[in-house]
């Protein structure tokens, strides 16, 4: 029983390891509502004006952005940064 809840907390832990906060810039209204809620003070809603995925190294990954959001510009996508190089 206790095997499952630690496997789904791994699995989440992953993907915000391997996952970046990635803009759809043609929807932002530039609210500001999403560099307000950045517990680190990551200027998102500039990335969210340029179409840049916010992929500066003190991002938490917590996920406040996204979630705060009020027309779903910002979602979780996979990236390259944290995967084993390949050989």
């Amino acid at each position: 029983m206790f095997k499952k809840w630690f496997t789904s907390e791994s699995t989440r832990r992953a993907a915000l390891f391997e996952g970046q906060v990635t803009p759809d810039s043609s929807r932002c209204v530039q609210c500001g509502i999403c560099t307000y809620n950045c517990p680190i003070a990551i200027d998102v809603r500039r990335h969210a004006w340029t179409g840049q995925p916010v992929t500066r190294s003190e991002c938490l990954t917590c996920g406040d952005c996204v979630q705060r959001c009020p027309r779903g510009v910002l979602r979780f996508e996979r990236s390259e940064l944290g995967s084993p190089r390949k050989a």
